[in-house]
């Protein structure tokens, strides 16, 4: 049968013209993206557009998702449950191997219960228009990431932005939030571009003086830091009242989850959008997550040799004239400034065997374009100081 739509009767809209218009627009501010492809089991060494690089641009950092045990377990899953949890959770795709993954990752974080979505990002959606609403207001970091500041819209509240992981302008701003419902500070771990971590040791007294949810995205510090790595809260000893962690990132595998008290996952099972109208977790990522975090338990040398690793990288970058910005993590930036020098370097140490990604507006604010480097446990001492030395030859590019 021939496709209506390749000989429409009634003629198209302007769109297309509209959009040609946006991409020469996006060309003209050297903010122009594109897809690269990536093949290869994932690892410390992979193939993008057909090169063979080391890998230092992607957050599998404790290289679970290429780890025999875990692809295992994901197969095993899958011959015995399927590739599909087949539908939502409330109606019938609520299986045992989200409730199993659940109870082990709430027991690993020292919360009550946990929720598992779909991704980070529903998983923030849902968390937080589930807990704000227009009565309410939410005390957001001024460098937190895109889902947060989109489910802050989305919520109706009204949303106080104060300086980046500023506790003295968080306090500022608090004092003038008195006569809503329900206030909310909502913060980011370690931040995805700046490599820092959230002062939740300041912060959080300031937050509870001024009877403050605390409702904490560790996406990138679960697995890796504080005892154990259980993640930022853990590491400032502070308690919080939601936690979201990624299942992507450490652990290797796809999805999120929610760690909260049995109540607010109750409410969350009824109110977060997110959850409710869509499908539940595959039985591949949830196996695959379940395995990775018990290796995560029992090979504590991978969190100890990604941190020393990077290290080694953020001192290396340093004495090669980088500004590494606050970075104290796992996440190191070089700070370039400029759009079209930071591709420029990416580009040129994409050719010579290394992959980090140029990183620019709006995924960080306007004039701080950045290449962002993400080492993994199984980079040797030497993979960091080739990545160094090329780095250190293409420094002119960024003058």
């Amino acid at each position: 049968m021939e496709n209506p739509l390749r000989n429409p009767t009634v003629e198209i809209s302007s769109l297309q013209t509209q959009v040609e218009a946006d991409l020469r627009r996006l060309h003209a501010a050297k903010l122009h993206r594109q897809l690269r492809t990536v093949e290869g089991v994932p690892g410390p060494r992979m193939r993008v557009n057909g090169r063979e690089v080391l890998m230092l641009a992607g957050s599998n950092y404790l290289d679970l998702a290429g780890d025999a045990r875990v692809i295992k377990a994901a197969q095993q899953a899958v011959a015995s449950a399927g590739c599909a949890a087949g539908g939502s959770r409330l109606i019938n795709g609520n299986l045992s191997l989200h409730e199993e993954l659940e109870h082990e990752l709430a027991s690993f974080v020292g919360s009550d219960a946990a929720l598992v979505f779909s991704t980070g990002y529903m998983a923030n959606l849902g968390v937080i228009t589930t807990l704000a609403g227009s009565d309410d207001v939410i005390l957001s970091d001024a460098l937190n990431h895109a889902s947060i500041i989109d489910a802050c819209r989305l919520s109706r509240a009204s949303t106080r932005v104060f300086r980046h992981n500023d506790p003295e302008d968080l306090n500022r701003i608090a004092g003038d939030c008195a006569g809503f419902r329900r206030r909310l500070l909502v913060l980011d771990g370690v931040y995805s571009m700046d490599g820092d971590v959230a002062r939740l040791r300041e912060m959080a007294p300031i937050a509870r003086a001024h009877d403050m949810v605390i409702v904490l995205d560790d996406a990138h510090g679960l697995g890796i830091l504080g005892p154990g790595g259980c993640g930022v809260a853990s590491l400032e000893r502070v308690a919080v009242d939601v936690q979201i962690g990624n299942l992507g990132k450490a652990l290797g595998s796809f999805g999120a989850y929610v760690a909260c008290s049995q109540a607010l996952r109750e409410l969350f099972i009824n109110r977060a959008r997110s959850l409710i109208f869509t499908c539940g977790l595959p039985p591949g990522p949830l196996a695959a997550a379940r395995a990775a975090l018990q290796l995560l338990k029992a090979e504590p040398w991978r969190r100890l040799a990604l941190l020393e690793r990077a290290e080694q990288l953020r001192a290396g970058l340093k004495a090669a004239g980088y500004d590494t910005g606050r970075s104290t993590s796992h996440i190191i930036p070089a700070i370039v400034a400029d759009n079209e020098r930071v591709m420029s370097l990416c580009e040129q140490a994409l050719r010579q065997g290394v992959h980090a990604q140029g990183i620019r507006y709006p995924s960080v604010p306007e004039g701080t374009a950045r290449i962002r480097f993400t080492p993994m446990c199984s980079h040797s001492v030497d993979d960091i100081e080739e990545v160094v030395t090329i780095f250190r030859q293409l420094s002119h590019l960024r003058q």
